[in-house]
Order: structure tokens, then sequence, then C-alpha cells
């Protein structure tokens, strides 16, 4: 799995919309399909796209497949977000004490 394929299963709306769910409670296919307005069958295609970039994971129940958060997966996203995150606090952290120094310099 790729950043790319995890970006990609989230940019569609009914699939994000979906793993949100999801994140809330795991859920089988038919509940999930009572809860949207598409059909189970459309249902089990966008759970297999979450599937597939490792955002969900399925455990049978019987009968029934219960889909629930694929931690790892998510960590995966995780860390590809950080790589950016913490350049935004590094520049954070720049621009204060760059204030900060000014503010001094202002007061002295």
């Amino acid at each position: 799995m790729t950043y790319k394929q995890t970006l990609h299963a989230l940019s569609d709306d009914t699939r994000r919309t979906l793993f949100e769910r999801i994140a809330r409670e795991p859920a089988s296919v038919g509940s999930l399909a009572d809860e949207f307005p598409i059909s189970q069958p459309a249902v089990s295609q966008h759970l297999k796209v979450l599937r597939d970039a490792r955002l969900v994971a399925v455990q049978r129940d019987g009968a029934r497949r219960v889909y629930s958060i694929d931690q790892e997966g998510l960590e995966a996203l995780r860390t590809y977000v950080d790589r950016f995150w913490s350049g935004v606090l590094e520049a954070f952290v720049d621009t204060a004490a760059s204030g900060l120094k000014n503010e001094r310099k202002k007061n002295e």
C-alpha cells in the first residue's frame, strides 16, 4: 500500500463517509447498506477499495463480515501526514522565536 492509494481511497465522498462511520463503530456490510443511499453491492465495492488501501479490516462473524479500522494502515497514513506537520511546527517555532527576538530588540 502506498499513501497515494490511501489518499485516492479517501478522495471519494462516499468512501470517506463510510470510513468515518466505521471509525465510530465496526459494522457489517448489511448494516452499512441500510445507513447509506446506495445498494449493498456498491457498499461492498467501496469497502473493497478501503480494504485494499488498508484503511479497513474485515473479520468474519458467522455469515457476516464486520469491518473495522485497520490500525496499521491508518498508522502508515499518519506517518505520511506527520512529515508535513513536523515542517509546519518547525516553521511556527522559527516564526515565534523571530517575533520574540524582534520584540526584545524593540524593548531594549
